[in-house]
């Protein structure tokens, strides 16, 4: 499938929930729709817009909702799974707003190649500037890597 096609089912999804979300005191996190296997997926996530977490129920709402609204439009022509959830705790940073939210905060950072040996990282996300991710870790080093670089940045869970 090409990539606009999946970009424009990101932006559909956008579309049909805003409204919704808004309504329920919830916002779209991030949208993806791939294939695994021989099967298609599309998955929601969602967030609370204040400091509450999302519940199973909020979960069934949107899921309801986005699925009658998809299968009104019926936009997809294969066969996919609707999954709609909570980004988690350990939340990936994905967008530009991501890492502008959560600047300050400890994320764990993974890269792709080990860089001095390690390919692990954790730290205070300075933020994401020009394609390059800042954290600072807790013994003071700064840490810079190009997203090309980067398999994955999360919040860290820390308890």
């Amino acid at each position: 499938m090409a990539k606009t096609q999946k970009n424009n089912i990101r932006d559909l999804v956008g579309r049909i929930l805003t409204s919704f979300l808004e309504e329920h005191g919830l916002e779209l996190y991030h949208t993806e729709f791939r294939k695994e296997g021989k099967d298609w997926y599309l998955r929601v996530f969602i967030d609370r817009t204040d400091e509450e977490y999302v519940s199973t129920d909020d979960c069934e709402a949107v899921s309801r909702f986005l699925s009658e609204e998809l299968d009104r439009e019926d936009p997809i022509q294969q066969n996919y799974y609707l999954e709609v959830s909570s980004p988690g705790m350990d939340r990936p940073l994905l967008t530009q707003e991501h890492f502008d939210r959560y600047a300050g905060e400890i994320v764990d950072l993974k890269l792709y190649k080990a860089r001095d040996g390690q390919k692990e990282f954790q730290g205070k996300l300075i933020g994401r500037t020009d394609g390059v991710i800042t954290i600072e870790t807790e013994d003071g080093q700064t840490v810079a890597c190009g997203e090309d670089e980067t398999a994955g940045v999360r919040l860290a869970v820390i308890f």
